[in-house]
Formats: C-alpha cells, structure tokens, sequence
C-alpha cells in the first residue's frame, strides 16, 4: 500500500505525551500509533454516519470547568434529545454523561458538534441499540 506523507505541528508537552503512550503501548513508530488512532476516528465516524431511525446513545464528553458556559450552550439545542445527564468535577474538569434518545440526523449533528468544539477535550458514543420509545 502506498502511503501519503502528512505533517503535523504539536507543542513540545503533547510530543511528549505521545511518546510515552508510544512506549507505553508497544507502538514501534510513532507514524504506526497516529494511524491506529485515525482509523479509530474514520471508524467512529463510519458508524455514526450509518445511523438510521431513533436510537438510544450514551455520550461521555469532558471539558475544562472554565468551559461549562460555552459546552451548555452547545448542548442547549439538544435539549428534547438529552434525557438524564450526570456532571461531575474532577481536577478543574468537567465530565457529562448524557443518555440521549434521538433520530440519527439529531444524533449525527450533535457528535460533529462536540467532536468539533475546541472546547471539549473528549468526546465518546456508545450507541445502544434502536430506541423503542419513540
């Protein structure tokens, strides 16, 4: 398979970071690990873009405490969809876990928005399954 060079700029810290899970997980090349975390992404995406009818989903995302106003307004547009959210801090950030029941479309929008957002440090889908309540 021909492969594409892409270059990236990252500040020293996240280098750093990168290299240690590197290690730490056995990647031989740095180029192998930002691969395996990119088909990660493509195959996330894949199975939110094949999303049809009403489901029930989970979505854990994290963010800075000094963030809650920017991140609730993103998810004041949702509001018919998010059922129970649980907040909880932890060393100056936030983790929300919502369950949401909703049509793909609603869902679909919802995960570009927070993968997106320049505020959220993480964003993760569970789907469950297709919802029966609606």
């Amino acid at each position: 398979m021909d492969m594409e060079i892409v270059s990236i700029s990252l500040d020293k810290d996240t280098l750093k970071e990168l290299n240690d899970i590197q290690y730490s997980l056995g990647f031989k090349s740095r180029s192998k690990m930002l691969r395996s975390t990119i088909d990660l992404l493509l195959n996330e995406h894949r199975i939110i873009d094949s999303l049809r009818g009403v489901h029930d989903v989970v979505a854990v995302i994290t963010y800075r405490e000094s963030e809650k106003n920017h991140v609730s307004g993103l998810l004041h547009g949702f509001e018919d969809a998010i059922g129970t959210t649980v907040h909880q801090h932890h060393s100056h950030l936030c983790l929300d876990m919502m369950n949401i029941d909703a049509g793909a479309d609603v869902i679909r929008r919802l995960f570009r928005i927070l993968k997106s957002s320049k505020c959220i440090k993480s964003v993760n889908f569970t789907i469950l399954g297709r919802s029966e309540y609606r």
